[in-house]
């Protein structure tokens, strides 16, 4: 008789009894657990509805850094960054529901590549994700828990600050987790992100930290910003507002519609518009060939103008204190950013 034991047996195989099978999956346990932060968070049940719901699924398949992830290797999703500024949140203020849907919520009404396409035909995601709050489903998956819509709106708003939206130029949770994924993602990032945010604390409803802590979040910001001006963002996401453009020219296609798609569902619309398919593919297979240099050229030069949009730089408070007066060298890191180009022209060689 053959020793080897029955492998269809439990017995046999030394299975243990049927049960549920251990996730992180978001929505299917009661903890999600951040690998950047390694916070974990026990999900309260609107936190799992919503988790559930399409807007925040979309979020899965847009590139939280847009076109340039044809030209690095920050491959994270939008719904990466959301739960990453959800598990601060929670991390911090942990008894704050409201900001914690909020957190969930934030950033609902991206666009296709994230802020690649803002501002095209008036695309704006803010206003779009104040929208969405108060339809289907956002808005029943928020009244079943006895949340208002309207309260979620005001979380996000400029007023009372808060430390998921502080607007003031000073270091909050949505702009942290972005600057310390990228960082991850560049090789930039000296120091584990758990060990960092033991170093952190929120005060005046922003990001506050030890004078060396703040120096390594100022490197962060002051590398960000380059890599905004640099060939890796500029070229890329240049020529796909570009594509859009020519897409909402030459096809039936809406602003609305386009604002709603995700990141392979707007490939697949640039490859099948014959105005934009050959372009399409050079975008994504000879990216090399694209050149871009500071400043407008001569209108009737080959190529187009690109101008970015926003550059941020905002600070943390150094030991509670801003930085212009606890660290003046650090704010003078920051002030410089400020040389950085805005206006640039792109052709193709």
């Amino acid at each position: 008789m053959d020793n080897q034991m029955d492998q269809s047996s439990p017995q046999g195989s030394g299975a243990a009894a049927a049960g549920p099978v251990p996730t992180n999956v978001v929505g299917l346990s009661p903890v999600f657990t951040d690998p950047l932060w390694r916070i974990s968070v026990c999900l309260n049940p609107v936190e799992v509805d919503l988790l559930r719901t399409e807007p925040l699924r979309r979020l899965h398949f847009i590139a939280h850094g847009g076109a340039s992830t044809l030209s690095t290797l920050q491959s994270y999703s939008r719904l990466e960054h959301t739960l990453g500024v959800f598990a601060l949140v929670a991390h911090f203020r942990p008894e704050d529901e409201l900001l914690r849907v909020a957190a969930l919520l934030h950033d609902i009404g991206h666009l296709p590549l994230s802020h690649t396409l803002e501002g095209i035909s008036g695309l704006d995601h803010h206003a779009i994700g104040l929208r969405l709050l108060r339809t289907d489903p956002i808005h029943p998956a928020l009244e079943k828990h006895g949340i208002s819509a309207e309260a979620v709106i005001a979380a996000l708003g400029e007023q009372p600050p808060s430390p998921l939206t502080n607007r003031s130029g000073l270091l909050n949770l949505d702009h942290l987790d972005s600057y310390v994924r990228s960082g991850r993602s560049a090789g930039r990032l000296d120091v584990e992100p758990a060990v960092l945010l033991g170093r952190l604390d929120i005060e005046e409803a922003a990001v506050s930290a030890d004078r060396e802590t703040a120096a390594a979040l100022v490197d962060l910001v002051c590398a960000e910003a380059r890599l905004h001006t640099s060939w890796d963002n500029v070229g890329p996401v240049s020529a796909v507002r570009r594509l859009a453009c020519q897409l909402l020219d030459h096809t039936t296609l809406d602003p609305d519609r386009l604002a709603r798609m995700t990141d392979p569902q707007l490939w697949s619309a640039f490859d099948s518009c014959a105005a934009t398919r050959a372009e399409s593919a050079m975008i994504r297979y000879e990216l090399h060939r694209l050149r871009v240099t500071a400043g407008r050229a001569p209108a009737d030069s080959s190529g187009w103008d690109f101008s970015l949009r926003k550059i941020y730089s905002s600070a943390p408070l150094v030991e509670g204190q801003r930085i212009e007066v606890s660290a003046p060298e650090l704010a003078a890191e920051l002030d410089a950013l400020r040389s950085l180009p805005t206006e640039f022209r792109v052709r193709w060689s």
